[in-house]
């Protein structure tokens, strides 16, 4: 078991750690030749051209004086302008690290002036020592374990919890309230977008007699006859996307082969194997392999191409309509088009950076089935994963390396080892375990089709959030120190999981103080040397780059990466949120990860990130949400192991906390929810008002008839005009569109063709003439 002394050793390795990540990026980030690495973000905003000291190397000694310069730097630049220089995702993201220093300073006060002197000075452990051999540490005499049961000190426990969640609540409304006002207030300022027109169509029902895109056309211009702009059917160019990244590897290696042979001085051409990996097979002349290669892969693009435009069973169901005002695509985007609701579905399109374009094939009937599937492997996933973190985690103890080990058993009695091994060992373990993660959730959630970025992170930091909640948290407090324990755990009835997990919570104090360091302390110090993107562009800087184009795009600045940080900030959450009544220790870690993290996020947002996508702050509902479920969990947690304590009479008075917090999220969910879902009328109407009067002349259809073309088709030549019908081209004056339709089933207006009305509408009004 942990002490003090153990902690102690540990965070002093894991701030050494932190420290010597600095030290070394403080270096790299001086050097000239990493500018584009550290800067990347100012390059790609055409605001930095040249490293700001020229040269290969920065001599200037006085520079490296300053090493640890670059933080009040990045605390110097106002919100408003971060929001214009980075976007207001990236500003709101920051904004959860804040309403963690917000929520947990003034709670580590209270609890460390109330509840550390109420738990300290009770002698129930001390007792036990003596009459049960019973192991305890300093760590433990700090938190609720050292009170005995029946004790009447409870009362404060539940005054600190009653203290803790208004406090949590309130912080939490008027977060809520700031933010949704700053959406607003980010939606009206901010510049034209295609989006703000445009909503996504999906479900077409198909008509023997017409295209989809003479369908989509028609039913817009006799259901929005006098707002209906243009629209842009949606392809299936998935085997077209991948031929054209297929022609770009090629093509890389085709430019690194040229490279080379160009400085090769002994004029020896560059040889490669065709065989696997290269490492077998016939040799070749690498430059005529590959040139022969692109050429290939180019003839079957433009093949490719023509089959797309040609062939009607390449577009799909869906497409990009887009109107002549912000307030027409708000009224068609959040109402339903016809009787039958599971056709002619709308929905806000995403900005067109954010489309995950593969997704939009995916036929819609097919959704719900994808989605089940995921669910159960997710199910699956999750609970599986128990088994290896548990027994892993017995083995990264001391008496796990004992048992399984007894001639280690010298080496890790020794005080430093023993301490390296309980202060680090697990946490670095359960690190290990989770790498993978992030990208199997995100491949689970591009299976299940959606069609934006935005939503793919944010399905998958749900995800990750309940896999966390799992197998971090759960399983971990659970297992203690025994593998067994699990077992017992998994075969007890619903209604005692809280009292068993009331129990572990303090126990495993330690353990989630360790995993706080090392995730927490020495990763967010980590993520700034941003070593992988360094080492990335600098290889292709040396064996690709022939231009400043070129250049450019070795560059790999990423982005924020809400699929993996959000839920490691809910984690953090959840544990301070849990442990604040139990083992107010773990406060002080949990405030130092708030702010060191705040720190070197917003550095990097600003210096560094390229945010992928603007959701104006849509993912704030789910934050909000998460933090709720935490301090349920937490709520829940405390009953349970005042029932343990014997404290029955007192955990009737906690049961009214989940209540008031579930009653408290309906009202934030009524009151500020619908600004994250619905775009307010009000507010489209002054935007459009606003820019009729500012530009009067302004050509919109130019503006959007493009917009929402597949990128495998934007820059091509060689595109007849049927492939601009067929990919979403109009004539420049809006009219009833001529239909060869035999019956008007989906559109009940008659045709100007065939004169006929409509047996579910025989008189309709378009334009206001009666037809």
């Amino acid at each position: 078991m942990a002490t003090i002394k153990d902690i102690g050793i540990a965070a002093g390795i894991n701030i050494l750690t932190a420290f010597i990540f600095f030290i070394i990026f403080a270096v790299l980030r001086l050097q000239p030749f990493n500018d584009r690495v550290y800067f990347s973000k100012w390059y790609l905003k055409r605001l930095r051209s040249s490293p700001a000291s020229g040269g290969f190397l920065n001599l200037d000694l006085r520079a490296y004086l300053k090493f640890l310069n670059w933080m009040p730097e990045a605390l110097k630049m106002p919100e408003r302008e971060l929001v214009d220089h980075a976007g207001l995702d990236s500003v709101v993201y920051l904004r959860i690290y804040l309403l963690g220093l917000k929520i947990f300073a003034p709670i580590a006060i209270l609890a460390w002036a109330v509840l550390v002197p109420v738990h300290w000075t009770n002698h129930t452990l001390e007792m036990a020592k003596q009459l049960k051999n019973v192991t305890a540490s300093d760590i433990d005499k700090l938190s609720v374990s050292n009170i005995p049961e029946y004790s009447k000190r409870f009362a404060t426990h539940i005054v600190m919890a009653y203290a803790f969640t208004i406090w949590t609540c309130y912080m939490l409304m008027k977060e809520y309230e700031i933010i949704a006002n700053m959406r607003l207030q980010f939606l009206a300022s901010e510049a034209r977008r295609p989006d703000q027109f445009t909503v996504l169509v999906r479900n077409v029902p198909p008509d023997p007699d017409e295209t989809v895109s003479e369908l989509v056309e028609h039913f817009f211009l006799v259901n929005h006859p006098d707002h209906y702009l243009t629209h842009q059917v949606v392809c299936n160019a998935n085997k077209l996307a991948d031929l054209v990244d297929q022609r770009k590897k090629l093509q890389n290696w085709l430019d690194y082969y040229q490279l080379k042979y160009s400085r090769n001085n002994s004029q020896i051409r560059p040889m490669v194997k065709l065989g696997c990996l290269g490492l077998c097979g016939q040799k070749v002349d690498a430059i005529e392999h590959y040139m022969a290669e692109v050429d290939k892969t180019s003839k079957e693009i433009a093949e490719e191409r023509v089959n797309v435009v040609k062939d009607q069973k390449a577009i799909m169901p869906a497409s990009f309509v887009s109107f002549k005002t912000r307030w027409a695509a708000a009224v068609c985007a959040q109402t339903t088009q016809t009787r039958n609701p599971t056709e002619w579905l709308t929905e806000w399109a995403p900005e067109p950076r954010d489309v995950f374009w593969a997704n939009l094939a995916v036929p819609y009937v097919s959704l719900t089935i994808r989605r089940l599937a995921m669910s159960v492997a997710f199910f699956f996933l999750t609970f599986f994963f128990i088994i290896p973190i548990a027994f892993v985690q017995t083995l990264a103890t001391i008496e796990g390396i004992e048992k399984v080990a007894p001639f280690l058993k010298v080496i890790i009695e020794r005080d430093f080892i023993k301490a390296l091994i309980t202060g680090l060992l697990s946490g670095i373990v359960l690190k290990l375990f989770l790498i993978f993660l992030p990208s199997i959730l995100m491949t689970m959630s591009k299976f299940e089709g959606f069609t934006a970025i935005s939503l793919l992170e944010r399905r998958s930091a749900s995800r990750y959030y309940i896999f966390n909640l799992v197998n971090v948290f759960l399983a971990n407090v659970i297992t203690g120190a025994a593998f067994e324990q699990l077992s017992s755990f998994l075969n007890q009835s619903p209604n005692q999981i809280p009292q068993t997990i009331g129990v572990a919570i303090p126990m495993k104090a330690t353990f989630f103080i360790t995993y706080i360091m090392v995730d927490g302390w020495a990763g967010i110090a980590g993520e700034i040397l941003m070593l992988k993107p360094l080492i990335i562009y600098h290889l292709k800087n040396a064996f690709l780059v022939k231009t400043e184009k070129d250049r450019e795009e070795a560059m790999d600045p990423g982005s924020i990466g809400f699929n993996t940080g959000e839920p490691q900030i809910q984690l953090y959450f959840l544990l301070g949120l849990v442990y604040a009544p139990v083992t107010p220790m773990l406060l002080p870690f949990i405030l130092v990860f708030f702010a060191l993290a705040y720190i070197v996020y917003r550095h990097q947002i600003i210096n560094v990130y390229n945010q992928e996508y603007e959701s104006a702050a849509a993912f704030w509902p789910d934050v909000h949400g998460r933090i709720i479920t935490a301090l349920i969990i937490s709520q829940l947690l405390l009953m349970g192991l005042l029932v343990t304590k014997r404290a029955a009479m007192a955990a009737p008075f906690i049961i009214a906390l989940p209540v008031i917090t579930i009653g408290f999220h309906r009202f934030c969910k009524g009151r500020y929810e619908p600004a994250f879902v619905r775009y307010p009328l009000q507010e489209a109407m002054m935007k459009d008002t606003l820019e009729r009067a500012k530009e009067p002349n302004l050509n919109l259809k130019g503006y959007l008839q493009e917009a929402y073309v597949h990128p495998v088709f934007k820059g091509c030549d060689g595109d007849d005009d049927d492939d601009h019908s067929v990919l979403g081209k109009l004539e420049s004056e809006v009219i009833i569109v001529p239909t060869k339709r035999q019956s008007r089933r989906n559109t009940p207006a008659p045709s100007r063709i065939s004169g006929e009305s409509s047996p579910s509408l025989a008189l309709a009004v378009i334009n206001g003439k009666e037809v």
